[in-house]
């Protein structure tokens, strides 16, 4: 009876442990199934404790619910055009608080540049295999919360992949490019400064401010950024991962300490125009007063007529002496 006992109890426990074993199965399998969006794409690994950790496959962006393999690991990446945005409103970059760049010009002038970068990630099947070996399997410290992620958590692992890989290349083809040029050529008001520095200290008369147009030297930075970019991160990331690249500068902004100059002189560049206008204005009504003088010398009865016109319409009585009076009629 006893014997009969152990083997009930054995075929019971056996059968509840196929039962457990068949019910983690059963929910590993449905686990096992997975799809993407319409902005994503996802790189497939292998998982589990007996299998590898190679890439399985690849799923396209808006894929049907598909058979992944038991435990495997999906890596989804976005499929959409994306940007990275570079500015000083704390509310609207990629970063926290005010971001800008800040790069010399060729005359030595600190610049803050502002800008958009637009970009696709490449959706090769290859590339982004080669993609989620190289970078995929790292992760990245977040600039917002200083945690680590991989590109592939969400919308703060991407943003911490784009800080720490992409946005050095783009700060250093700012500071190439923007380094061609002198302030001025850049931002019109920087010759408000220099041409004040460059005043001799005789206090010699300011000159006119020249009229600098910036737009076509911004356009061949923002060109130049865009041929230099695409080519730059297909060197240092090793393949190009990013196609599409189109970088819009859309700021340049000058450091505090300059602009309260170029404020000063602007300010300074107004009182010398007014004062010049003053002097002219003199100029003119010194000329109009030798003009009427002279005519007057030729024309007595002109300057009494004159004089005659210019009695305020108040005064009802003129007498300008020797017994000469003119009284205006009674209204």
């Amino acid at each position: 009876m006893g014997q009969r006992t152990s083997v009930r109890i054995i075929t019971i426990s056996a059968a509840a442990l196929a039962t457990i074993f068949l019910l983690v199965l059963a929910f590993s399998a449905l686990g096992s199934f997975d799809k993407t969006d319409g902005g994503e794409i996802a790189v497939v690994r292998n998982g589990g404790p007996l299998d590898n950790h190679k890439i399985r496959q690849i799923i396209d962006p808006a894929s049907a619910r598909t058979w992944v393999g038991l435990y495997s690991d999906t890596h989804k990446y976005p499929a959409q055009q994306r940007f990275y945005t570079i500015t000083a409103n704390p509310d609207q970059g990629d970063r926290t608080g005010e971001d800008v760049v800040r790069v010399p010009s060729k005359d030595g002038v600190e610049m803050g540049i502002e800008g958009t970068l637009y970009f696709t990630l490449n959706l090769d099947h290859d590339v982004i295999r080669t993609f989620d070996d190289k970078f995929g399997t790292r992760k990245f410290r977040s600039f917002t919360d200083h945690n680590y992620y991989s590109p592939y958590d969400g919308v703060q692992g991407w943003s911490a992949f784009l800080d720490t890989i992409i946005r050095p290349v783009i700060d250093n083809d700012l500071r190439e490019q923007v380094n061609t040029f002198d302030c001025a050529e850049l931002v019109s008001s920087c010759a408000l400064v220099q041409l004040g520095a460059n005043q001799g200290a005789g206090g010699t008369a300011l000159p006119a401010v020249p009229q600098v147009s910036n737009n076509a030297n911004i356009a061949k930075v923002q060109t130049a950024i865009n041929e230099s970019l695409a080519r730059d991160l297909t060197d240092t990331l090793g393949a190009p991962f990013l196609v599409g690249l189109k970088f819009n500068l859309v700021r340049i902004t000058l450091p505090q300490q300059v602009q309260d100059a170029v404020n000063k002189a602007q300010a300074a560049f107004a009182g010398v125009t007014e004062a010049q206008a003053r002097v002219a204005q003199a100029r003119a009504d010194a000329e109009a007063n030798r003009e009427r003088q002279a005519g007057y010398a030729q024309c007595p009865a002109c300057a009494t007529i004159d004089q005659l016109r210019a009695i305020p319409p108040t005064v009802t009585t003129f007498a300008p002496g020797s017994g000469f009076a003119i009284t205006s009629p009674q209204r």
